[in-house]
């Protein structure tokens, strides 16, 4: 043995003697703790390596330690929606994805159907991200923020209560509403111009009521009513930073809908004994004014936990808050958008137009039938290419948090020609042939799409067709002229201002 083999041994049995003197004079426990915590950062700090190394082979920005990309970030909130398609055109075309540092915290933008798609329909990554963690007090764990086992339970209770049956008996609600929305904008006739989207959003809130638990607030009607204040009041997309009075809108919608499910709990146990006094010939139950109640989302969730599914109040009052919350504001974002877009471009309204004449004639009072919205065809085309240039966003966490760009997604030049352009021949079958099934998802895709597109599709088609065979529709701002907000929903920051004029 060498004799600088030897001195190295020494040095090293002198260090190992000296480090146990040290240790002896600690307590075990604080040798364990201290033990655990150097374990911790040298597992933390490997993984943490492996990630940063996996991430950075992924193209965007520099960014600086700690903070990350939070300087180019740090723009007014006017502005982030623009800030972040500009990243994702500078960094991301060529391959269809980029990533971002949120201080340390990697986020993934993915923009490409072949990016897109094996998150979107994995069975595994079903859980949605700690954004949505700021739904919770309204919706609790309802169908859109539940998770693993929960969500995968709610999804088999819900999915029959949109059967294309169930739908057919909204349809008499969504004509009843549009009636409303189209008399409300009589008002409107001969203005300069107005915004389009507080009226149809009350709208689609008095929609969605309705539908969901079988009663009618009246939104159009009185907009200031407790309830609707509590909806319509930017809760969800510009939560407020005072806490009372957060709280006190959380308060309000969930006792309005722990009343309604008290008081239909009610409602069904005394129709239940009368059937059985009756031999089953009771009659069914009627509304203040003499007419048949509605089955509403809410009877089928009632119905659901009284065949053997156990659902709580609480658990019935998530699924309907949740279902008032998503279809409230992208429904009304959409019609809204659709109508905005078919002003800018009198063409496309009028291909509408025709297309309403054939199915109604010179009739401009007759309810829509389910057979009608159906025959609707170009309007659907209308409605999804609106949707093409406007979706909602959808964010899904797959180790790393990714964030799927519908908005960058449903402008891809190799889908889409001219893909800034509004296009209803987009959607044309002849020209949906081969397309990726990825390339467009407004409800998203894979195993969490949403439950009720068909159910939004017709509202859509219900509210825009009664008010296009009343009025035309003129846009007064140019789409580019447009600044938008990037929320749950794509939103245009000061509305959308149109003119209207009856239709001959």
């Amino acid at each position: 043995m060498s004799s600088k083999v030897v001195t190295s041994l020494m040095a090293e049995s002198i260090l190992l003697s000296k480090a146990a003197q040290v240790i002896s004079g600690y307590s075990p426990i604080t040798v364990f703790l201290v033990g655990s915590i150097v374990i911790f950062l040298v597992v933390y700090n490997k993984r943490r390596s492996r990630l940063v190394k996996l991430i950075e082979k992924i193209p965007g920005p520099a960014a600086m330690p700690f903070l990350g990309n939070a300087i180019e970030m740090n723009v007014d909130h006017d502005e982030l929606f623009n800030r972040v398609i500009g990243m994702q055109k500078l960094w991301g075309t060529r391959i269809g994805i980029n990533r971002v540092w949120q201080g340390t915290a990697p986020r993934v933008l993915l923009f490409e159907p072949e990016t897109v798609e094996p998150i979107l329909n994995s069975q595994k990554f079903v859980n949605k991200s700690h954004d949505y963690d700021y739904l919770h007090p309204w919706l609790g764990e309802g169908l859109l923020t539940s998770t693993d086992r929960k969500w995968h339970s709610r999804r088999k209770i819900l999915t029959p209560a949109f059967h294309f049956k169930i739908l057919d008996d909204f349809i008499d609600v969504f004509n009843e509403q549009s009636a409303v929305l189209a008399r409300k904008l009589a008002v409107e006739v001969g203005s300069e111009a107005f915004n389009l989207f507080p009226y149809v959003t009350l709208c689609t809130l008095d929609i969605v009521c309705e539908t969901a638990m079988g009663r009618r607030i009246y939104a159009q009607s009185n907009s200031e009513s407790e309830y609707v204040k509590a909806v319509y009041g930017d809760l969800i997309f510009r939560l407020t930073v005072d806490y009372k009075l957060h709280q006190s809108y959380i308060n309000t919608l969930h006792g309005f809908s722990n009343m309604v499910i008290r008081e239909r709990k009610a409602e069904l146990a005394i129709l239940q004994e009368n059937n059985n006094n009756n031999n089953n010939n009771a009659p069914d139950a009627y509304d203040d004014l003499g007419k048949k109640k509605r089955l509403a989302f809410l009877d089928l969730l009632i119905d659901a936990s009284k065949e053997g599914t156990v659902l709580s109040n609480e658990d019935i009052r998530e699924e309907v808050d949740t279902f008032m919350f998503e279809g409230h504001d992208t429904t009304s974002a959409a019609i809204s958008w659709t109508l905005f877009l078919l002003g800018c471009h009198p063409e496309y309204q009028e291909q509408v137009a025709e297309e309403l004449d054939s199915i109604f004639g010179d009739d401009k009072e007759t309810p829509a039938t389910m057979k009608n919205l159906l025959d609707m065809r170009y309007l659907e085309c209308c409605i999804k290419d609106s949707l093409r240039l406007f979706p909602s966003g959808k964010v899904v966490p797959a180790g790393t948090q990714a964030i799927i760009m519908t908005y960058a997604l449903h402008r891809n030049p190799r889908v889409f020609p001219k893909p800034e352009q509004f296009n209803p021949d987009n959607f044309l079958p002849e020209n949906c042939a081969g397309r990726h099934p990825f390339a467009y998802i407004p409800f998203s895709a894979g195993p969490r799409n949403c439950i009720g597109q068909k159910f939004a599709i017709l509202e859509e088609k219900a509210v825009i067709s009664t008010v296009l065979r009343k009025y035309k529709i003129e846009a007064v701002d140019r789409r580019e002229d447009l600044t938008l907000l990037g929320e749950l929903i794509l939103r245009p920051k000061d509305g959308l201002r149109v003119k209207i004029t009856p239709r001959d």
